[in-house]
Order: structure tokens, then C-alpha cells, then sequence
């Protein structure tokens, strides 16, 4: 799969993909990582991409023309997803991961300062999404996130096809807790289920555990998962 990154800050991108699973995924050719600086596509002398809005206001906002020239030099970007972060974006989820993954190809398009102009967003982005209600300094690190989690669906990046299927948020149950030695750490133990090698009332106590915390934890997630059981 193809992830293209258009940004002001490419390093921050290459930093990322440079470490752990990340960085096996790229060296493995899961993942074919294209960043791409949206300041190469400035035609002015100091390659300045910003400028003041419209209206007054606070802070600097992406010009359009670059932007619009650095998607469109992207080869058979008019069948991409254009995938951008912005509060009005739909909920990012486990499933949106899944569709990312399908893809052969995806544009990321990074925002900085206080956005990016309305009129490039209008022409080439086919999908916003937010993960979560608060603002960030820029849209590398959303990116990153969305990027990272369709990552994980892709043959060849997990080492364990068993950590995928028994992660959080499949089947919408949060994933039961996790222990690895030593057996006793400051008085408390590891359950005792989990030493018994009895593999069915292991994963029967896993169950159990995942259904707790998810009921204790995120009920709507629990409502959900009752749902699923109901159909």
C-alpha cells in the first residue's frame, strides 16, 4: 500500500516510519512511504505557502495553489482517497482503519497554522475525519494516527495475525489485561487461570474480562457489543 503525505514539516513523517513496526513495515515493502513538502510547490521566491485570511484574524492559512499543485502531480491521484483531519470530520473508527487499508492508495494531507484555504478542500479532499474533540498545532500527528491504525490491517506489518484479532475495539469489546513476569509484582499476582494451561478456561477468562471492562469502561461500546449479540 501507498501512503502519500502532503505537508509543511516532512521530517516529522520520516521520523515516524524510521522506528519500530513502523520502519520494518517500509524496509518489508508493506507500506511504500511517498512524503511529499507542499513547499516545493510554492512559485514564489522564499517557497512561502501561506499568507494572511481573509477578514482579519488571528494566525497564517495555507494558500490553495500549492496545495492543489502538489495533489495533482501525485500520478492517478483523481482515484485516491484525499483524507484530511478537521473537527467537522467524521469520528475516526476501527472500521475507518479497515477501508484505509483496502485501498492500494491514500493522500494524507497535512494542515498547519490555522488551515488550510476552504478552496482546496473543496477541490480535491474526499474525506475529513477527527479523532477526537480538541485541537492539535497541525495535522501531521492525526495523519499519523489514521495511517498507523489502517497500518496494522495490512498483510506482512503484524508479526502476530493473532494481536489483530484479539485487539481492543474488535467485536467492540476493549481487550482483557495483560501480564508477563515476573509471577508476583509488589504482592499481587498474576491470575492464576492465566498459569493453569488450560487453554479454554483461558480465553473463557479473557472473554469474561473483556466484557467487564468494556461494561465498566465505554457502555457505549458494551451497548453496542449487546447489539451484535442480539442480531
Amino acid at each position: 500500500m501507498t501512503f502519500y503525505f502532503l505537508t509543511l514539516f516532512p521530517e516529522m513523517i520520516r521520523a515516524y516510519f524510521g522506528e519500530s513496526v513502523m520502519k520494518r513495515a517500509v524496509l518489508s515493502g508493506a507500506i511504500d512511504l511517498r512524503v511529499i513538502d507542499i513547499r516545493d510547490y510554492a512559485q514564489n521566491k522564499h517557497n512561502r505557502v501561506d499568507d494572511y485570511p481573509y477578514g482579519g484574524g488571528a494566525g497564517m492559512v495555507i494558500a490553495a495553489p500549492p496545495v492543489l499543485r502538489a495533489v495533482r502531480d501525485i500520478e492517478g491521484y483523481a482515484d485516491m482517497p484525499v483524507i484530511m483531519t478537521s473537527p467537522a470530520g467524521k469520528s475516526f473508527t476501527q472500521k475507518d482503519a479497515k477501508e484505509i487499508a483496502e485501498k492500494e492508495s491514500v493522500i494524507f494531507l497535512c494542515g498547519h497554522y490555522e488551515g488550510i484555504d476552504q478552496r482546496a478542500i473543496d477541490a480535491v479532499v474526499t474525506q475529513s475525519y477527527s479523532i477526537g474533540d480538541y485541537v492539535l498545532t497541525g495535522g501531521e500527528l492525526p495523519a499519523l494516527v489514521m495511517a498507523d491504525a489502517a497500518s496494522r490491517h495490512l498483510p506482512g506489518v503484524l508479526g502476530n495475525s493473532e494481536s489483530l484479532r484479539e485487539e481492543s475495539f474488535e467485536n467492540s469489546l476493549l481487550e482483557y489485561p495483560q501480564y508477563t513476569r515476573p509471577e508476583t509484582v509488589e504482592g499481587v499476582s498474576v491470575p492464576p487461570v492465566l498459569l493453569s494451561g488450560n487453554h479454554a478456561e483461558i480465553d473463557a477468562w479473557r472473554k469474561a474480562r473483556s466484557i467487564a471492562l468494556t461494561q465498566e469502561k465505554r457502555p457505549d461500546l458494551y451497548e453496542k457489543y449487546l447489539q451484535n449479540q442480539n442480531r
